[in-house]
């Protein structure tokens, strides 16, 4: 008998006063549910976010895209870089998926995008954070904090280009202070947007590969490096 086909509903998730428009994508019986943190100047319609997000749906992962800041807030270049801020509206979203009776039991990650990577290390780093898996496409890990990367224990991947050597320096640094699982790819010939053909599907790979192992699904997987 054919699975039932993925389900997808527009959302309003309440922030501190603010009311932040999402989608929420869900296949049948989903392994988990992964939340994006997109990076500044981007929101929930970021081509290379849904096109990893499509990837993770084909994987049985259901995500949440969501804006992060509202259009006025979006208009301060200072609010896009204001890591607390942002980890604090995606601990809101996750507190508000948490809520969802459908969903409410289901295993949650985070996959952060540049500096949306640093929001949601900081997000995962708060006491009782219920995270079980984090992916950062070329992130900006280090901006969490190394306090707060110490804290974080959700399995951690960090993937940066090969050509992306400031972002290199910056992951790997942030890597030295993460004591969860952990591992950091490097994709050959690909910058800091992954626009270079094959590129953004070798994360997406690597990030479904990530949830479907620390979301419960391959309960075979060796272990992180």
């Amino acid at each position: 008998m054919r699975e039932p086909e993925s389900s997808a509903r527009d959302v309003a998730i309440q922030a501190e006063g603010v009311r932040l428009p999402g989608s929420l994508t869900l296949p049948a019986a989903p392994r988990g549910i992964v939340l994006f943190a997109h990076g500044s100047g981007s929101s929930r319609t970021s081509p290379r976010n849904v096109f990893v997000a499509r990837t993770l749906h084909d994987a049985g992962v259901g995500t949440l895209l969501f804006d992060l800041l509202t259009p006025a807030e979006d208009r301060v270049y200072a609010t896009r870089f204001d890591i607390p801020l942002l980890a604090g509206r995606l601990a809101d979203a996750t507190a508000w998926l948490r809520g969802e009776g459908e969903v409410a039991n289901v295993p949650l990650g985070y996959f952060g995008a540049s500096t949306g990577a640093g929001a949601a290390l900081l997000a995962a780093a708060m006491p009782g954070a219920p995270i079980s898996a984090i992916v950062s496409r070329g992130g900006r890990p280090d901006l969490a904090g190394a306090q707060a990367l110490a804290r974080v224990t959700a399995p951690t991947l960090l993937i940066v280009g090969g050509e992306d050597h400031d972002v290199i320096a910056l992951n790997r640094a942030a890597y030295a202070h993460l004591v969860c699982p952990r591992q950091l790819e490097i994709v050959p010939g690909a910058t800091h947007l992954f626009e270079e053909p094959g590129t953004l599907e070798v994360v997406a790979r690597l990030a479904a590969a990530w949830f479907r192992r620390w979301l419960g699904a391959d309960e075979r997987a060796p272990p992180a490096h």
